[in-house]
């Protein structure tokens, strides 16, 4: 009777944390396997690029004269002109950092980048990646230019940090998967984690990931918001369009089928 009772509740917990697991992740499952499944790698073409890209930004930097190359066209640093880190900012997410371990920005990039290149859309997944990482390089500016006495300002010495990487990117595009596919919990998953890791570790890669998160949320709820109005606005301005196209042909035929000098009714 015992092992009945344990089995059963066993059994029981399985099929709630199946249920749990479908209701959050079923849909992202689904969306993802039918595309994978159709097209294999050609998918997502865009994470497999971004992917390449930091391999070789790795193994570039640790060339003779690499780090100088890569140094020169995608990192970031507070203390460089603002028109030079707005030209930067595309490559420098492309550039894993250099007391980091390469495989995990590789492998963060082709599952996060994919699925959100699925779930998003490639342009979606561009905006939301460049968005963020640009608000965070722009933070980060902020922040010294605050000084250590504000409470989110640093000291002068992070303007030399070098601030690259996809991290605020995969943050960012985690959050919008997650809530394109109304995966509540695991939204509040990753926000809670880096707003701890924020606190437990104040330093600015951790704060530019909330940055990120925050940045993230708004584009995911104005999408919400917004995301159907422009494009029926331009269906709208389409048909009109359609419509005085096909009344101004019918005028110039009837026009070239009345008769010379006939009077218009």
């Amino acid at each position: 009777m015992d092992r009945t009772h344990a089995g059963g509740v066993r059994e029981g917990s399985l099929v709630l944390a199946r249920s749990a697991a479908a209701a959050e992740w079923g849909t992202l499952y689904a969306t993802v396997r039918d595309a994978v499944v159709r097209k294999k790698f050609a998918a997502v073409p865009m994470a497999t690029a971004a992917t390449f890209l930091i391999l070789l930004f790795s193994i570039t930097q640790h060339l003779p004269g690499g780090e100088h190359f890569v140094n020169r066209i995608g990192v970031v640093k507070a203390a460089l002109p603002l028109d030079v880190s707005l030209l930067r900012t595309p490559l420098s997410l492309y550039v894993p950092a250099l007391d980091l371990p390469v495989w995990g920005a590789l492998a963060q990039v082709f599952v996060v980048f994919g699925v959100a290149e699925i779930v998003l859309g490639r342009r979606m997944t561009l905006v939301v990646a460049y968005t963020c990482t640009l608000a965070g390089t722009l933070f980060a500016r902020i922040g010294v230019a605050l000084g250590p006495d504000h409470l989110f300002g640093f000291p002068k010495w992070v303007a030399y940090v070098r601030d690259t990487g996809p991290s605020a990117a995969v943050v960012a595009l985690a959050i919008c998967i997650a809530f394109r596919c109304r995966a509540w919990l695991t939204a509040g998953l990753v926000v809670v984690m880096m707003v701890g890791e924020a606190v437990v570790l104040p330093n600015l890669a951790g704060l530019e990931h909330v940055v990120a998160v925050i940045t993230a949320l708004l584009l995911a709820v104005a999408v919400e918001v917004f995301g159907d109005f422009w494009p029926r606005v331009l269906a709208g301005v389409g048909a009109a369009t359609s419509v005085a196209a096909t009344a101004s042909r019918e005028v110039a035929v009837e026009a070239r089928r009345r008769p010379a000098g006939a009077l218009v009714p």
